[in-house]
């Protein structure tokens, strides 16, 4: 089964009507049936981006009480909201790097099976 997501050689190709890379039987889909584009996936992602902007503009503007904040032995007057944010923030970033060393984990994991696999081949 392939993906749902298709290249712009892809789109290009069912363009024109030719196979190209995108070797879909035009029978495939149905009439008044149309199978979503990258320009419509990039146009949902700017519009909830932009959702969540305005919601963040507005998360800040009724957050503006300035807070004190102590972070080993330093001190400073920080507006809640940004102080919230800048909180989030962190924590996304520790995410991603657990992520990502679970991901770089997987791959060498990968790399060393595969090198066993092609080790006992017996090689051409």
């Amino acid at each position: 089964m392939r993906g749902l997501s298709m290249s712009a050689q892809d789109d290009a190709a069912m363009a024109r009507g030719g196979p190209g890379r995108a070797d879909y039987p035009q029978s495939r889909v149905a009439p008044g049936n149309s199978r979503p584009t990258r320009t419509a996936a990039i146009w949902v992602a700017v519009a909830v981006g932009l959702v969540v902007l305005v919601l963040l503009i507005v998360f800040f503007v009724q957050n503006q009480d300035m807070v004190t904040v102590r972070f080993f032995g330093l001190e400073g007057a920080l507006a809640l909201g940004t102080t919230l944010f800048i909180a989030a923030v962190g924590g996304g970033v520790l995410v991603a790097l657990a992520g990502g060393a679970r991901i770089l984990q997987l791959r060498v994991s990968n790399r060393r099976r595969q090198k066993m696999i092609g080790g006992q081949g017996g090689g051409l």
